[in-house]
């Protein structure tokens, strides 16, 4: 489980990744202290966190339960430069920039883990109980954390909304204004109600909300307030809300059923899927806001103030992950079928790091992205899409593996470069160690600062010839498994013995694989082999056919020449 990712999160410029043993790792841009690694500086390959309960901030007033050094985590978050996580006991911690509060204490930005506080202090202090629940039996636990632009928000264990950072507030005269706080607050308009969802944009917030006290498993309706500049609230109009108000669309009379939000900068998307009362199941895409790059995906750059559905997209793919980036925007299919929309192809690149020529512009109509594992358009296992300003990552092969495409400049795409990839690349997963690292630098060592930037640079290119050739490697491996075993390779079911090595001894390995084979196994192998050497043998033939047909036509010309 240390290697196999569970959630993924990405900021602006840097990627979050949750493992299934509680740990977290993070790349790409490093300016804040948005990474949690203790310093600025960018990192080119997935880098752990390391969170220290006895840090500042008097953590050490908690320590992680079982009194281990590292608390075990259930939950990541990102906002544009700053990140959060969530432990399983309800601790949350929080890291990067923090001009407007968003890291839940102080002004100061950190560029390692801290406790927030107050957060922590809620289970004993009964009057941050909210109104309308179980307050008196229950004591309040955090239970997930989200965060976008500068807000941050959490939900606790009895369905209550908390938010810090630049959050959207009602001004005493009803007008809508963001107030700026490093203090938790609750939102109280969903009395009687419990969060289940939510996300947020640079100025608005979108929540799924159940229609009645608790949460079954369905029945979420949709809220949304803050600016509304773009329409990108769904309300059919441009007037901002200071307090949450019902989407029409997804109120309790609708035939479609919320399951999955997701907000860019300026635009909402929403994944719902048809009330079926014994129909087959239908979910669709719908998106409202900004659309000057493409990214609400309905063929034009127009912006809309009410939920629209996503041209393009086929009608029976069940959509199991959706994310936003500040231009564009990225869904993914239970069959690993992947589509991204908005600036630059969808890609999200910024103008000076573009395509050129024909293929130039931004896609108004979702794309499906190759797959270079599979030649074609399905990523093997797919679990989650996660876009940042202008890079998007996927994670598949049932956790094992991840892709990202995009802007590369800072590490962003996690491969040991920083070029730009238009296509997905595979990020360096699981992550290399410190003898790799040093192994891959020559030993390491000091020198000067012309001598560690040539070594970095060698560095870089040494780690993207590594990358393409193993990808090149995979995809061959790939094909020739599916050839024999008519199913995908999967790397995790590899022996031991291959495991690990950079050379090893393929006959012995092809021995053990025969002896090991149970009957299907051996006679798929042997047509594979017939097949094989009857396909030698027609080359054989044929070019032995060519052979005397040129031999023929050879002599009779020297034939004719000489009479």
């Amino acid at each position: 489980m240390a290697h196999k990712v569970v959630s993924i999160a990405a900021g602006e410029a840097h990627t979050l990744v949750l493992t299934g043993d509680g740990s977290i790792y993070s790349w790409g841009r490093g300016l804040f202290g948005r990474l949690g690694t203790g310093k600025e500086d960018d990192e080119l390959i997935p880098a752990k966190v390391s969170f220290n309960p006895s840090s500042k901030n008097s953590a050490s007033l908690y320590p992680p339960v079982g009194g281990t050094n590292q608390p075990k985590f259930v939950g990541i978050a990102t906002g544009a430069y700053h990140s959060l996580a969530l432990a399983d006991d309800g601790s949350v911690w929080s890291w990067g920039y923090n001009s407007y509060g968003q890291l839940g204490y102080g002004k100061e930005n950190s560029s390692v883990p801290c406790l927030v506080e107050q957060l922590q202090e809620l289970g004993s202090d009964s009057s941050a109980h909210l109104p309308g629940n179980n307050s008196a039996t229950t004591p309040l636990k955090i239970s997930s954390v989200r965060a976008g632009g500068m807000m941050s928000f959490a939900i606790d264990n009895l369905g209550s909304l908390w938010m810090w950072g630049q959050c959207p507030q009602p001004t005493d005269t009803g007008e809508l204004c963001l107030i700026s706080t490093p203090s938790s607050l609750p939102v109280w308009d969903f009395h009687g109600r419990t969060v289940v969802k939510v996300a947020c944009g640079n100025e608005h917030v979108v929540a799924a909300v159940t229609s009645g006290e608790s949460y079954t498993g369905s029945g979420l309706i949709c809220y949304s307030w803050g600016s509304n500049t773009h329409g990108q609230l769904g309300l059919g109009h441009k007037e901002s809300q200071p307090r949450p108000v019902v989407i029409p669309s997804f109120n309790e009379e609708s035939t479609w059923e919320v399951y999955e939000i997701a907000c860019g900068a300026y635009h909402t998307a929403i994944l719902a899927q048809k009330k079926s009362y014994g129909e087959d199941i239908q979910c669709r895409c719908w998106t409202f806001g900004l659309g000057d790059n493409g990214q609400l995906g309905n063929g034009s750059t127009i912006s809309s103030d009410l939920p629209i559905p996503v041209i393009g997209l086929p009608g029976d793919a069940f959509l199991i992950s959706l994310d936003c980036g500040l231009f564009h925007t990225a869904a993914v299919s239970a069959d690993g079928e992947v589509w991204c929309w908005g600036m630059e192809k969808g890609l999200g690149l910024c103008p000076d790091a573009s395509y050129s020529g024909a293929d130039a512009g931004d896609a108004l109509h979702p794309l499906r992205i190759r797959s270079p594992e599979t030649n074609g358009f399905k990523f093997l296992g797919p679990i989650q899409i996660a876009c940042g300003a202008a890079h998007t990552v996927l994670v598949a092969g049932e956790g094992y593996r991840m892709w990202a495409w995009g802007r590369g400049r800072n590490g962003v795409l996690g491969r040991g470069v920083t070029n730009d990839s238009y296509t997905p690349a595979v990020v360096s997963w699981p992550p290399l160690n410190e003898q790799d690292i040093k192994e891959l630098q020559g030993g390491g060592g000091s020198g000067s600062s012309l001598e560690r930037n040539e070594m970095e640079r060698e560095t870089e290119r040494r780690l993207s010839e590594a990358m393409e050739r193993l990808s090149l490697m995979e995809r061959y491996a790939n094909m020739l498994h599916i050839s024999i075993f008519r199913k995908q390779l999967d790397e995790r079911k590899l022996k031991e013995s291959f495991q690990g090595k950079v050379v090893f001894d393929i006959r012995r390995e092809f021995e053990s694989l025969l002896g090991n084979a149970d009957g299907d196994d051996l006679m798929r192998m042997e047509g594979f082999y017939r097949s094989m050497l009857a396909s030698v043998k027609d080359e054989i033939l044929k070019r032995r056919v060519r052979e005397m047909v040129n031999e023929s036509l050879a002599s009779m010309s020297t034939g004719r020449r000489h009479g």
